[in-house]
């Protein structure tokens, strides 16, 4: 071992007390790996082989740290700066320059890039672009390990960037209340892009902001190897035996741009060096010395080893063919395969309502699945709002059927991290209109997930909908028309009791992510006789409730009883009238047998006109159907304004009596 006559003076100060030599090894080894690959690729992005990257140089040592502190089966979810995640996991290195080059040896058969992927093989779940939603996903496995009585523990990563969001405050919230074993890992390297922190946050550290959820937080200085990996691996044991969630501050500086197009002019050259002084690699590499642990011989060698291994993987992946589009797997990876299981009933029935089939379906599908776990607000002794789950605590218990946060948003990242434990997570909204607070995870990460890379989200939400009710504009949407047009979900709307509570099982059963719709006026006004017993009814097929040659009537959810009743108002209409009851899939072959039958169309619908469904359809029968049509297609629908509360303006908004005028215009046509 060679002897280094002059003594090292670091700038990061190692403490070995609790290391042997070989474990000071197995860690400098560790973040040689991804620096060296980081090297690399800088290389090949200048040369133009690959097309963008995102540095994590400087910040090494956390990464690797919290990834070797954790048990190989538990779960990491990383952000696009932790390369040291995935190379101690120890992940092929050709598969990731497969997927950095989007070809099918990587993780998403070339449909996302960098590090937005995840791999239940090595248990890491990546990053969207949305910064946030990834830490409600690590809420949800890790609530899935409580409940499996599991004793592990999930680490998430952001950056002090995406402290600023929603998200990570709704997912700290819903850790803490339930006291979840997550380990929320805070990357503060001082800018978000350009933007430094003090333009970000107006508190001390990060670390502080824990004391407002009532959190354990620790500040850590994220360059020191050795103090990353012991104060983690100590926290981590301590959170398998008493699970809590903690916050971890990571202490570093990012080195180079956001992403590499973006330099770093905007960084003042002082910092930088102050930085550059700290490099984890460097500073670690030089205490070895200094040790006499390490030898330049020695790092040189370890140095040709890996650089061997990332030439001849990228050779490897090099050589790996361009995938080329294929229409039909393109098509057929939007959705995770589910084969309709038909469970058919017994002759005894009961009359219900509405909201009695549902409960009554909700109740016998949680029998059925004993991994179905209920979220929402106000669900469990209150009921919720409209008192589906009334008695459920009782029956269930309050682990299973869970009063939540005012917090949609983390609520949806949840029951995304179930699912990828393997359960079910069946969501109430309390109103489909408050679903906007959870927009983002429903149509970026649940609708995405299958097709990027091959994980289900095996979610139902549940959306009381619809006017009618006086209940003015936050409180009657029927807003079935923001996720008809995304690809990935699937979206149910049934019209009666029987129906209801069939199609709700079979959304449980289906392990795609499902927007259930229950207008609320249809709750307590509807009645019909509904199986006691257990049964299911397919998505994707309609229902044709009446039949008849002069006209073809396509509705949904109650609009469906308007159409009843103007029909029954006018009896010498002869009219099919179609109840879609699935919107997505839709019922497409239903609707064009009838239209080629009556030559007629009539659309009629409770959202407002412009961009509704019922414009798509209308475009699907004139493109599959001109030749058979008598007239044009009519769409009736509500105004084009907010839901007013008053009566008389509600009633003028809703359609229904438009209706009445507009079929019979068409019959005469």
């Amino acid at each position: 071992m060679e002897i280094r006559e002059t003594p090292f003076q670091p700038n990061i100060k190692f403490d070995r007390t609790n290391f042997q030599d070989e474990q000071l090894l197995t860690l400098y080894k560790a973040l040689l790996k991804p620096r060296l690959i980081e090297e690399k690729m800088l290389v090949l992005l200048r040369q133009g082989k690959i097309s963008k990257w995102f540095s994590g140089i400087g910040q090494e040592a956390i990464s690797i740290g919290v990834t070797l502190s954790l048990d190989i089966d538990e779960y990491i979810l990383p952000m696009h700066r932790n390369l040291g995640v995935f190379t101690a996991r120890e992940i092929p290195l050709f598969r990731l320059f497969s997927q950095w080059q989007g070809k099918a040896s990587g993780f998403t058969k070339g449909r996302d890039r960098s590090f937005h992927f995840g791999t239940q093989e090595f248990k890491i779940v990546g990053m969207i672009s949305h910064l946030g939603p990834q830490l409600g996903v690590a809420d949800g496995i890790a609530l899935a390990h409580r409940l499996q009585k599991e004793q592990k523990i999930t680490a998430v990563f952001t950056g002090e960037g995406g402290t600023s969001e929603g998200d990570f405050h709704e997912a700290l919230n819903i850790a803490s209340v339930w006291k979840l074993p997550v380990l929320f890992c805070i990357e503060n390297n001082g800018y978000g892009l350009s933007t430094p922190t003090s333009e970000q946050f107006n508190c001390e550290h990060i670390a502080d902001r824990a004391i407002g959820y009532g959190m354990e937080a620790h500040i850590i200085d994220g360059n020191n190897i050795l103090e990353v990996y012991e104060k983690i691996s100590h926290l981590a044991e301590s959170m398998r035996k008493n699970p809590r969630p903690v916050l971890v501050e990571f202490k570093t500086f990012r080195m180079r741009g956001h992403e590499e197009a973006s330099g770093t002019k905007y960084v003042p050259n002082d910092l930088m060096e102050e930085w550059a002084k700290k490099d984890p690699v460097d500073n670690f590499k030089e205490f070895l010395l200094a040790e006499n642990i390490l030898s330049e011989d020695l790092d040189s060698i370890l140095k040709s080893e890996i650089k061997q291994e990332i030439n001849d993987d990228l050779k490897k992946a090099n050589a790996e063919p361009f995938i080329d589009f294929d229409e039909t797997k393109e098509l057929n990876d939007v959705y995770k395969e589910f084969v309709y299981e038909e469970v058919n009933h017994s002759k005894e029935t009961e009359e219900l309502r509405f909201i009695d089939a549902i409960s009554g379906g909700l109740r016998q599908s949680m029998q059925r699945h004993e991994n179905l776990i209920l979220m929402g607000q106000d669900i469990a002794e209150y009921g919720g709002v409209f008192k589906i789950t009334e008695n459920f605590v009782e029956e269930f218990g309050r682990e299973r059927v869970r009063n939540t946060p005012i917090c949609e948003s983390g609520i949806v990242e949840t029951a995304m991290g179930l699912s990828i434990k393997g359960m079910k997570a069946l969501v109430e909204m309390q109103f489909a209109d408050f679903v906007s607070s959870g927009f983002n995870p429903v149509v970026n990460y649940l609708a995405k997930v299958n097709y990027r890379w091959n994980q289900n989200a095996d979610v139902v939400i549940r959306m009381p909908c619809g006017a009618g009710v006086g209940a003015g504009p936050f409180h009657s949407q029927t807003n079935e028309a923001w996720f008809t047009k995304t690809p990935g979900l699937k979206v149910v709307y049934p019209a009666f009791p029987y129906d209801a509570k069939g199609l709700l099982n079979t959304a449980i059963n289906d392990p795609n992510p499902v927007l259930f719709f229950e207008h609320k006026v249809l709750y307590r006004s509807i009645r019909q006789q509904v199986p006691k017993d257990y049964y299911t009814l397919p998505l994707g097929k309609a229902a044709l409730l009446k039949e008849g040659g002069d006209i073809t009537v396509i509705s949904f959810g109650a609009a469906v009883h308007w159409a009843l009743e103007t029909l029954e108002a006018h009896p010498h209409i002869k009219a099919d009238l179609v109840d879609l009851r699935s919107l997505q899939p839709l019922d497409t072959e239903t609707i064009f047998s009838s239209v080629r039958k009556t030559g007629k169309v009539i659309i009629l619908q409770e959202d407002s006109l412009f961009g509704g469904l019922g414009s798509d359809i209308a475009a699907m029968i004139a493109e599959n159907c001109f030749e058979f049509l008598d007239a044009p297609v009519m769409r009736v629908a509500s105004l084009e304004t907010p839901i007013p509360f008053s009566k008389a303006l509600e009633e003028g908004y809703l359609p229904k009596r438009r209706f009445e005028d507009k079929i019979l215009e068409l019959l005469k046509y």
